[in-house]
């Protein structure tokens, strides 16, 4: 349909809708569900069906299949049985894993999802973008993402930036009128807005002719292939997996030819080289942070940050800069009277007592004042004046009362050549004009003041000053007076009535930073990152918040725009570490911040709201958008979302981020040290004249039960005590960094060294149940030393076991597990195990605890600095 060729009555009627009412909810739903939603089709979604189908197409998996279809065809089905159940449940396993986070990632797109302004059945809603069908009629505004293709029907200066779409760099004039031509380029069909293009001024309203894959947009990506989304992390993992698998094969080629030479049977050696690596190549490392990755993003939206881009939760850890706006995000937004100043004294509110020239004051706040007292007790109106009016009514002085006894007859409402407002109330018989207004302007006017006792002679240079010393202060400083006339003038002369003026006192205002936002501050600093003010408004007021907040000291340079402007990049780039605070920044500024941080090497976080923040949001390598008082744009160009526009919640996303990277950084070290440790135990038995110490369905078992759920639960751990107290992690640092090769490779080592001696030992004695011993030991090795890498450097005796009880759960299903392929007669054949007496697993129980112990001593160590010293 070439919608472009209608009028806007045709193109309702195509539509089957009205031009000013669109369509009624039913009619919407029903089209929805005819239709489907206004998304665009991701190729990298997949059906549970294809997920569970994916877990075993792994090419060491296949071969681990068809090794157990070669042990059933020769006559050991037990062996095939047992090692197909085996892979079936790590196959379930990493499916549910999968699953989980691919429900995980489908909430966080949904919440992330824009929503859109509709008419439906002449009522205005706000629904998700996605629930739009043809027909329905949207509103729009500036700064606002077109969410489907429309027809516009009705417009107000509105212009479109669509170089996304059609590359034309200036934003397009839209029109109303139909237009002639079939074939037009869509950059010319002028009538039209596009899915994914951007408002960037006005205001329009349009019908829904497209959504979803029937968009321009949705045609550009059908030609579109998916990508794979890896994070930087998952790919230097899967590099990592892909070096490790290549000299894990050559060692499960160097044990099937050693143990084929000394006269293993074949096949038992094919399964044991096989199983060996199967269980020692970490395949399921870059699933395993992408799992954690999802998750933490989800747990994250209850704190409050909507993360967009899953990467940024690894980049959170390495931020050293937090840009942050003020208004808002560390202030509370909202206008509050700070002190008050009357007779020489201040104070920082006003008395509830009636004494003279409080009480007047308290009148002056109240009744020359345009707010209104709302139903919840709240001020409504200009923020400036809802705020004398919360003060006023705070100290006794009721808006409802006042207007009762001093009825307003009259103003001269506030205009900006005379920086000021009067309004003239009845007293009794006579007539009360109080005035508000800049203090210079009202102090010029005033021919004496109100004090304790009643007019005395007025100081005007020494109010002034007092004035001028609040300004300096950050406050927003306003000046109060009154006058009392026999009756209301017939003409309201402001240059006759506002002279000769009473002065009453002074109030000086500001936004408050929010309660918490001090804490963050400190916080950030503790653990390494600077927060800088970037902010519009007054040098003197942002220098005022910046040090109630600890952001800068006393004395501490505020760099204005004017001022940044006149600096070269290199110039620029010389001073940007030492500055603190930004005044009068416009948002093209902002990119000029980000640009000079990033050249002196630093990693940025950068707050916005507005759509020429998105450029800057953009280029920072965390942008932070605003989502209670943002732009669609702006949150479409982050990489996060505060849904309670709080800086605190970038402080608490910064500990989460580190936790989770903590967090993956232990489960990474403890599967490798586990493979390590099978590695070990069957490459170095050979070399000592010491039987293969495993069967393959042992190898496979420790597997399954030690990486299953106790590494799993490494997830839930908590951050560590001090996460916030260290310096950000270099953004280049390796994931093994941090002594934590050396600690894959000793404690391998170790547990291998361990179940050698298991085995040397017991077959030494002649104790015919040596083969489950070292099958004991090692599987309870590997739970022991979950259970010491909680923390890198905390001892386990400190956190508490229990502190972690998903993990304390995981290992004592693990542990009875063991007992069970130990200890229950029809297990005994499927794992080729046999009970142990009690003196025996006494043995196996203190063997295992020494990898326990030795990875608490190296915690010791490192807390005293003796080992792993941070730089």
């Amino acid at each position: 349909m070439s919608w472009h060729c209608l009028d806007s009555e045709a193109v309702a009627r195509q539509l089957d809708s009205g031009a000013d009412t669109g369509l009624t909810a039913e009619a919407a739903a029903a089209r929805l569900a005819l239709q489907g939603p206004n998304v665009l089709h991701e190729a990298g979604q997949r059906r549970p069906l294809a997920m569970l189908a994916s877990q075993f197409t792994d090419f060491m998996i296949l071969v681990l299949i068809a090794a157990a279809v070669i042990a059933g065809v020769i006559g050991e089905p037990q062996d095939a049985i047992a090692i197909v159940v085996i892979v079936f449940l790590n196959g379930i396993i990493g499916f549910v894993q999968e699953y989980r986070a691919e429900r995980a990632m489908t909430a966080l797109k949904k919440m992330a999802s824009p929503q859109a302004r509709v008419i439906r059945g002449g009522q205005t809603v706000l629904v998700d973008a996605a629930d739009l069908v043809p027909g329905d009629l949207v509103e729009v505004e500036a700064g606002n993402i077109l969410p489907a293709d429309l027809r516009l029907t009705r417009l107000a200066s509105f212009k479109v930036d669509e170089s996304a779409l059609t590359g034309e760099s200036q934003p397009v004039d839209k029109q109303l009128a139909p237009l002639g031509e079939t074939d037009l380029p869509l950059g010319d069909r002028l009538n039209l807005a596009y899915k994914g293009t951007i408002a960037t001024a006005g205001r329009a309203r349009g019908l829904v002719v497209a959504t979803g894959m029937q968009t321009e947009l949705g045609k550009i990506a059908a030609l579109l292939s998916g990508e794979s989304g890896k994070t930087p992390l998952q790919k230097r993992l899967a590099r990592f997996g892909q070096h490790l698998a290549l000299g894990v094969l050559a060692i499960c080629a160097i044990i099937f030819v050693t143990g084929w030479l000394r006269g293993e049977p074949p096949l038992t050696m094919l399964l044991t080289a096989v199983s060996l690596a199967v269980a020692a190549i970490p395949e399921a490392l870059p699933a395993v942070v992408t799992i954690s990755l999802a998750l933490g993003a989800a747990r994250m939206v209850r704190q409050n940050a909507l993360i967009r881009r899953l990467p940024a939760v690894e980049t959170l850890g390495s931020v050293t800069y937090i840009c942050s706006d003020k208004t808002g995000t560390l202030t509370q937004n909202r206008m509050q009277v700070d002190c008050v100043q009357a007779a020489g004294t201040t104070r920082p509110g006003l008395p509830t007592d009636a004494a003279m020239p409080w009480h007047e004051l308290g009148l002056a706040m109240a009744l020359c004042n345009d707010a209104m007292a709302g139903a919840d007790g709240h001020a409504v109106g200009d923020p400036t004046e809802t705020a004398l009016l919360d003060a006023a009514q705070a100290a006794g002085f009721s808006q409802a009362a006042l207007q009762e006894s001093w009825p307003r007859l009259a103003e001269l409402p506030f205009d900006s050549d005379r920086a000021r407002m009067s309004t003239l109330h009845r007293e009794g018989d006579a007539v009360l004009m109080l005035v508000k207004g800049a203090p210079e302007r009202v102090l010029a006017l005033c021919a004496n003041q109100l004090g304790e006792e009643g007019t005395t002679t007025i100081d005007r240079d020494a109010l002034l000053a007092t004035a001028e010393q609040l300004a300096v202060q950050g406050l927003r400083v306003l000046a109060f007076a009154l006058k009392r006339l026999p009756r209301v003038p017939d003409a309201l002369d402001a240059a006759a009535l506002e002279s000769g003026l009473t002065f009453i006192g002074l109030a000086g205002l500001i936004d408050p930073p929010r309660p918490e936002a001090a804490d963050a501050v400190a916080a950030c600093k503790t653990a390494g990152i600077i927060p800088v003010m970037i902010t519009g408004d007054h040098p003197a007021t942002a220098r005022a918040i910046a040090q109630r907040l600890g952001i800068v000291e006393d004395g501490g340079r505020v760099l204005t725009g004017s001022d940044l402007a006149r600096l070269s990049l290199a110039e620029f780039e010389r001073e940007v570490e030492a500055v603190r605070v930004y005044a009068r920044i416009n948002p093209e500024q902002k990119i000029r911040i980000v640009q000079a941080l990033q050249d002196k090497g630093e990693f940025v976080a950068m707050t916005g709201d507005g759509v020429n923040d998105a450029p800057a949001l953009k280029m920072a390598d965390i942008g932070v958008a605003m989502g209670k008082g943002g732009t669609d744009v702006a949150r479409e160009a982050a990489h996060m979302t505060l849904l309670d526009d709080n800086f605190a919640t970038i402080v608490l996303a910064v500990r989460e981020g580190r936790r989770i990277y903590d967090n993956i950084r232990k489960f990474v070290k403890y599967t490798m040290t586990s493979n390590s440790g099978e590695i070990w135990t069957i490459f170095l038995a050979p070399f000592l004249g010491l039987p293969i110490p495993l069967l393959p369905i042992h190898i496979l078992w420790i597997n399954l039960v030690t990486d299953g759920l106790p590494g799993l639960a490494l997830a839930g751990e908590h951050a560590e005590r001090k996460v916030m107290e260290r310096p950000p992690r270099p953004p280049q640092e390796s994931i093994f960094a941090r002594g934590m090769w050396q600690h894959i490779l000793w404690v391998g080592l170790l547990m291998g060294g361990v179940t050698l001696l298991t085995q040397a030992w017991s077959i030494h004695v002649g104790s015919a149940h040596w083969q489950s011993m070292v099958f004991t030991v090692l599987t309870l090795s590997q739970l022991g030393h979950v259970l010491s890498i909680r923390s890198e450097r905390e001892s386990l005796f400190s956190q508490g076991i229990l502190s972690n009880a998903p993990l304390a759960g995981a290992l004592l299903l693990t542990f009875v597990l063991q007992m069970a392929v130990l200890y229950v007669p029809w297990l005994n054949p499927v794992f080729r195990t046999e009970p142990l007496s009690l003196g025996e697993l006494a043995v196996c129980l203190a063997l295992s605890s020494v990898v326990f112990v030795g990875v608490e001593i190296e915690k010791a160590l490192a807390r005293r600095g003796w080992l792993y010293a941070r730089a």
